[in-house]
């Protein structure tokens, strides 16, 4: 069942308003912590090493997702991180259907094969499994699809988030409603109450036929649970709302597209985006609550280490850490936009275009992974 009340509506319940304010104060009390410490964080990282392959049986390529599952529940296994793959084995860019979940010491297995028939609901397009994954610590895996029937961005279609539970098996999907070539996603939880942010960058792009347009997106999806347990039911979508638009995005063919990419919420309910196209980090303040479209946002950050940002986290101090695609470097910014480090960590020694998704597994390590060869990779001390 969908409830499309407005976000600002909701927030007045009582059951919402608690919850956000909690969810906040939780995200917060964190940040602050280890923001009052200072110093980098990348800097203190000085160990780069490759955990395993990403290739499962199927020939899947082209890691993007990167998520570490919080709590051990049914086949997820605290500590873990699973990757999303986009591309198939022949390398057709958006018809990845294979997620693989990877222990620290390297342990390799299949989470989850999503194939078109298999998902109990819509799906625009098929299966082409995205940047955004993420893992709720109930053990729900929601993972972005924006897929193509033969790798080009002429047959991409509006795709869908597909809702996968802890055995690996889709039980639905989340399609329409604003979704339209999921990108990158974050999920904040608590309780009885997911909220999604997530980039589309389909809006206007495939009819622009690689000139650039002003329509990527940035939507927040509010979730709840029919018994009003977590670990209970399915999640279901209770309101959607764009918060964030007009970003620039256009087709490429060795990319897919290039739009608005990761999303992480940080200190004082900002979202930070990596804005792809325009090179820089935007900020949407007021993120959880916002009633309005806040438009492309506020720029933290433009220019100097930044290199087509795409993978974004926030990293145990507050600070922000992104990757590049344009020359396999990660960057550590400030939320006032100081841009503090860069390292090189493309192991492949190529740089643009390897680097994609990235996740703190604790304050000390970081895994990404790496389109060159087809890895997840940790950097840690």
């Amino acid at each position: 069942m969908r409830d499309n009340d407005s976000f600002a509506a909701r927030a007045a319940r009582p059951w919402l308003g608690p919850f956000l304010a909690l969810s906040i104060a939780l995200l917060g009390a964190d940040v602050v912590k280890a923001a009052d410490a200072g110093g980098s964080l990348l800097a203190s990282l000085h160990t780069n090493s490759m955990v395993a392959s990403t290739v499962p049986a199927n020939g899947d390529v082209n890691p993007y997702g990167v998520a570490v599952v919080p709590r051990t529940s049914g086949a997820l296994v605290r500590g873990n991180v699973l990757v999303s793959n986009f591309n198939n084995s022949a390398n057709l860019q958006g018809t990845g259907t294979t997620i693989v979940q990877v222990a620290p010491d390297g342990t390799f297995s299949l989470f989850a094969q999503l194939t078109p028939g298999s998902l109990n609901g819509p799906c625009p397009g098929g299966v082409g499994l995205t940047t955004a994954l993420a893992v709720l610590r109930s053990g729900w895996v929601i993972v972005g699809s924006l897929p193509t029937s033969d790798g080009t961005a002429a047959t991409a279609g509006a795709g869908c988030l597909i809702v996968v539970n802890n055995q690996g098996q889709p039980v639905g999907t989340l399609s329409g409603n604003g979704i339209n070539g999921p990108w990158d996603m974050t999920a904040v939880g608590m309780d009885n109450r997911v909220v999604l942010f997530v980039t589309n960058v389909l809006n206007g792009t495939v009819a622009g036929n690689g000139a650039p347009v002003q329509q990527g997106t940035v939507l927040r999806i509010v979730l709840g649970f029919p018994e009003e347990d977590e670990d209970g039911g399915a999640p279901v979508e209770l309101s959607h709302m764009v918060i964030a638009s007009g970003f620039s995005e256009r087709t490429d063919p060795s990319a897919l597209v290039i739009g608005p990419t990761g999303v992480a919420l940080g200190h004082d309910d900002v979202l930070y985006v990596a804005d792809t196209f325009a090179n820089r980090i935007a900020a949407i303040d007021h993120a959880l609550f916002r009633s309005t479209d806040a438009g492309t946002g506020t720029t933290v950050s433009a220019g100097g280490a930044l290199n087509a940002p795409l993978g974004l986290a926030i990293a145990g101090n507050g600070h922000i850490l992104t990757t590049n695609g344009g020359d396999g470097n990660m960057v550590e910014t400030t939320p006032h936009g100081v841009q503090v480090d860069s390292q090189f960590v493309d192991s492949t020694g190529a740089g643009a275009g390897t680097l994609f998704g990235l996740a703190l597994a604790h304050p000390k390590a970081v895994y990404f992974v790496n389109d060159g060869n087809n890895t997840l990779n940790v950097l840690q001390k």
